[in-house]
């Protein structure tokens, strides 16, 4: 038996020695690979990879965009001959985005990075500290350049990013400071024939005569627009309210105290003078109501005296653009102005992700002169041509298509079209409407009532349990908010009941609103 149990501890040991040795070899294999991989990766430059790799990535498919199939795009084939990296792109609608997108995050069944797929904070944070999304902070520090020189030169572009633990999940669309058209965004606008015999209206007061004259006058709707957000994102910054560019919340200008300012003297103020304006018919009646089609036959009708609309060449000659208007108070900027961070969670990298390198690589060319005019032009010669008055323009190929509007043609050879695709927007690249002639000459004659870009606030971040309670308290009061804004403006509502409704929004909880927005207010500040 002696020798029975030795037989078996020499077998036993035989065995243990050839399991490690396996485990030993596997362990090789493994860090063989991983050398292999890390040998494909390029230093710097282009291409990424010495032999081609295959990344998946999950998409939205906007209804703007006219290309049904990215796998063919041509950006898309000339940047996978640029990196040796081929993309295979799983698209899906802008009506499923959110279900399907939510899906692959909980399921697991993650493709290696999402691109463009508007991930909310909430969801980054989530599964970022779930290990779902990997953080993206060292790989920007040792692999991406592009977008390491944009924190260098923009501080707080990388404040905006970084959640309350420290990590970034996601890369945004970012805007160059330069493109200030981009910013404006919608504007307001008065008809020409208007303005040659009333002049362009600077105050609360002129606007009001403006557009009285225009009722007595004629026959045409002195103002209308689409819906009453764009008169009231005007015409806060007029009654001293919004004055850090985020709705709902300001710094009180006496305390410099975090305040919610539509239960503010100034924003009551601010409803009594639309009211105003709409019991006295000066506003399109059906304004809450009224469709973007049926707007845009009544612009094409010229019924409008004046508007707020995003400016374009083809209205030049019909509109001349306007500024922040003076209120009552000698109040005058203009909230209603983009941050530099247009869109946050557009590029997030998975925990399958087996090439995280070249992955942030891929994307970091995006934030740099070159990566942006490959996105939005293309390559001179191919696709667009240098005017002799220094613009950049598509060539007659590109969007002169037959039976195809301007932008369904562009998209055609290019992904931009209805999608916010990661990276830095400049003026000088960019080919949307932001960048026309009219748009430029709006955002110059507004800009000197925008905000202080290092006053102006982005969106703040929140810790998933301030953000869970948070969205309880933010979908009553702030719906309510906007509920009584309506029913203010419109009369259904007296403001002898004001009183009641800043007294219902207290008991709505309020004060603990208050102090989460506190609370992430402290960190942005910190940062």
């Amino acid at each position: 038996m002696k020798k029975l149990r030795n037989l078996f501890m020499i077998i036993s040991l035989l065995l243990i020695t050839l399991l490690v040795a396996c485990k030993k070899d596997d362990q090789a294999a493994e860090v063989s690979t991983d050398e292999a991989e890390n040998d494909n990766v390029t230093e710097s430059g282009m291409p990424i990879v010495n032999e081609p790799i295959t990344l998946n990535f999950f998409t939205n498919k906007s209804n703007q965009n006219y290309n049904n199939d990215w796998q063919s795009l041509y950006i898309w084939e000339e940047y996978e001959d640029l990196t040796n990296i081929k993309i295979e792109w799983e698209q899906v609608h802008n009506e499923s985005l959110e279900e399907k997108r939510n899906l692959a995050l909980a399921s697991g069944d993650l493709p290696d990075a999402f691109y463009a797929s508007n991930i909310p904070p909430l969801d980054l944070l989530r599964y970022g500290e779930q290990g779902v999304l990997i953080p993206l902070n060292e790989l920007i520090e040792e692999h991406a350049p592009n977008i390491r020189k944009i924190f260098e030169e923009q501080p707080e572009v990388k404040d905006a990013i970084t959640f309350p633990d420290g990590n970034i999940y996601s890369l945004p669309v970012i805007e160059h400071p330069d493109f200030i058209s981009m910013s404006l965004g919608a504007s307001p606008l008065f008809h020409r024939k208007w303005v040659e015999k009333l002049g362009v209206p600077e105050t609360t007061d002129e606007f009001y005569e403006y557009l009285k004259a225009i009722q007595d006058q004629s026959d045409d709707v002195p103002f209308g627009t689409l819906g009453m957000d764009h008169l009231v994102s005007w015409l806060e910054g007029s009654f001293g309210v919004a004055n850090r560019g985020i709705d709902f919340i300001d710094l009180d200008p006496e305390t410099e105290a975090l305040r919610f300012y539509p239960i503010t003297e100034g924003y009551k103020e601010m409803l009594q003078y639309i009211n105003k304006l709409y019991e006295e018919e000066l506003i399109e009646q059906n304004i809450f109501t009224i469709e973007h089609p049926d707007y845009l036959v009544n612009n094409d009708e010229e019924i409008y005296g004046s508007t707020y609309y995003w400016p374009s060449d083809e209205w030049y000659d019909k509109y001349e653009p306007g500024i922040a208007l003076e209120g009552p108070h000698g109040d005058q900027q203009f909230p209603s102005v983009g941050h530099t961070i247009s869109v946050l969670g557009q590029f997030s990298i998975t925990k399958d992700n087996d090439n995280p390198v070249e992955t942030i690589r891929w994307v970091d060319y995006f934030y740099s002169d070159e990566g942006n005019k490959l996105f939005y032009l293309g390559i001179e010669g191919e696709t667009f041509e240098e005017r002799s008055d220094g613009t950049l323009r598509y060539m007659d190929h590109i969007i002169d298509v037959d039976e195809l509007t301007e932008n369904e043609a562009i998209s055609k050879h290019f992904a931009w079209i209805g999608t916010n695709g990661p990276g830095a927007r400049k003026m000088d690249y960019y080919h949307g409407s932001e960048s026309s002639k009219a748009a430029i000459e709006a955002a110059e004659k507004m800009e000197p009532y925008f905000i202080d870009p290092e006053e102006k606030w982005p969106v703040f971040l929140f810790t998933e349990e301030e953000s869970k309670e948070l969205d309880a308290l933010k979908s009553d009061i702030e719906k309510y908010v906007e509920e009584m804004r309506d029913q203010f403006i419109s009369g259904n509502k007296s403001f002898s009941e004001w009183d009641d409704f800043v007294k219902t929004i207290n008991n709505m909880g309020l004060d603990r609103y208050m102090e989460i927005q506190e609370q992430a207010y402290k960190r942005y500040i910190e940062n």
